[in-house]
């Protein structure tokens, strides 16, 4: 599914005469759909130089003639940032940009480079802009969506959460303190991992993840009756958020009220580490396939602070998303394009039917055929597949390594992949990773 992505680039020529010194215009340009990164370099002749020879030889003037300054304007007419002539090139993506610049959505339209004509020589100058766009593409993210830092219960501040995930090897890490937001703008300033706003709705009778928007509710969080908690949720879907119903089945704090009467895009059935209240969430989920529903599933470590057998990414959700922006992981995490393992380290999946990917639905009569490449595996583990008729063993593992192969569907429904393993010796099977299905609708 990873594949090399077709890189694109444009020249723009810009003659710029002295009599335009000290003035400011753009030149617009297009950006591409589906474009994840560009970059926006120019060159001119900034100096003059001459040579003139000296008693022991010769000497080189460099005199400035031209100075042009940059910036950047998006299609809604938002300055996207300007770097006077400081810098030759810039880069932008949703989730980082050069210095100067702010990390924005790359939305398809006209966008405009600012000119800043500072000086300009008595014959003028040429400019050359040349920008450079990087396209969206299918791969995978490995996050966590559950974790909390000082702002709330946790020990960490933010930026010291991001730090530590991203020593554990995770791309992406949504931020939900206990009934409170952090905003999306302050975890754009940390580069190489995707922060994901979001809250914690936390209620004595359940959890629920709001998350990728800096402001999901119109009210204060706390509700004394179903009808306010309904208002609460139908809030955060109107704003768009994506919504979880967290950790279902949890002794301590499961979630009481009726899910049926409530919105939501993804259901937790794997919180921190495997134990007898994610089973039961698992089968939760395995009931509402068996009604009918389509429901994705995801996972969170409900990360506080490092213990044994909790830190960041345990479980980890690897997610098949078109870029590491917040919108296109959740958009992935929506359609059920995703599986949960128990760490970055655990075993990976890819999944298929025809064309269709994990989340997806085909035609019963059309495509019956699974196809699945399990890797990570270790002696001992064993594959197994779950459908609406039961559970069929794949494979068990005599040697670490890796499987494919193909299940065929006998009947219409939906079909998920489970890897078990046993953690110590002597220890039963736990899962160790959990796929969303593929529907096969009949």
């Amino acid at each position: 599914m990873d594949t090399k992505p077709t890189i694109s680039q444009v020249q723009i020529p810009l003659r710029i005469e002295h009599q335009q010194e000290g003035s400011y215009f753009t030149i617009p340009f297009r950006m591409p759909a589906n474009t994840e990164s560009m970059v926006l370099s120019y060159q001119y002749e900034r100096y003059h130089e001459s040579t003139s020879p000296v008693e022991h030889g010769s000497f080189t003037s460099r005199t400035q003639i031209n100075i042009i300054d940059l910036g950047l304007v998006a299609p809604d007419g938002t300055q996207v940032g300007a770097s006077g002539s400081d810098k030759l090139s810039i880069s932008i993506s949703e989730t980082q940009a050069t210095p100067g610049y702010r990390p924005y959505p790359l939305v398809a339209g006209d966008w405009k480079i600012i000119v800043g004509a500072y000086m300009v020589a008595e014959d003028g100058v040429d400019v050359r802009y040349e920008l450079t766009f990087t396209p969206k593409q299918l791969r995978i993210f490995r996050g966590d969506l559950h974790t909390h830092t000082y702002g709330s219960d946790g020990v960490l501040q933010v930026g010291e959460l991001a730090r530590h995930a991203q020593r554990n090897g995770l791309d992406y890490l949504g931020i939900t303190d206990h009934n409170q937001m952090v905003s999306n703008d302050a975890l754009r300033q940390y580069p190489g991992i995707t922060l994901i706003p979001g809250i914690e709705w936390t209620h004595y009778q359940g959890h629920a993840n709001f998350l990728g928007v800096d402001q999901p509710l119109d009210e204060p969080f706390f509700a004394n009756s179903f009808e306010e908690v309904m208002r609460r949720f139908a809030s955060a879907r109107e704003r768009g958020a994506f919504i979880s119903i967290n950790h279902p089945c949890d002794p301590v704090a499961p979630f009481q009220f009726d899910i049926s009467m409530l919105p939501y895009d993804c259901l937790e059935v794997w919180n921190g580490p495997m134990r007898g209240s994610n089973i039961q969430a698992i089968g939760l989920w395995q009931n509402l396939l068996m009604s009918g529903r389509k429901v994705p599933i995801c996972g969170g470590s409900d990360y506080h602070r490092d213990s044994l057998l909790l830190f960041a990414g345990g479980p980890t959700t690897c997610v098949y998303a078109m870029s590491a922006s917040p919108a296109d992981i959740l958009n992935a995490l929506r359609l059920g394009h995703a599986f949960v393992t128990y760490s970055v380290n655990g075993p990976m999946l890819e999944m298929t039917a025809g064309e269709a990917m994990l989340g997806d639905s085909v035609e019963f009569s059309k495509v019956r055929q699974l196809e699945y490449k399990v890797s990570g595996l270790v002696a001992g583990d064993v594959v197994q597949v779950s459908t609406n008729h039961g559970n069929t063993v794949l494979l068990q593992a005599e040697f670490d390594g890796a499987t494919e192969g193909i299940y065929t569907l006998q009947a219409p429904g939906f079909a998920w992949l489970q890897v078990l393993r046993s953690f110590l010796p002597g220890l039963p099977l736990l899962p160790a990773l959990v796929s969303n299905p593929i529907y096969f609708d009949g």
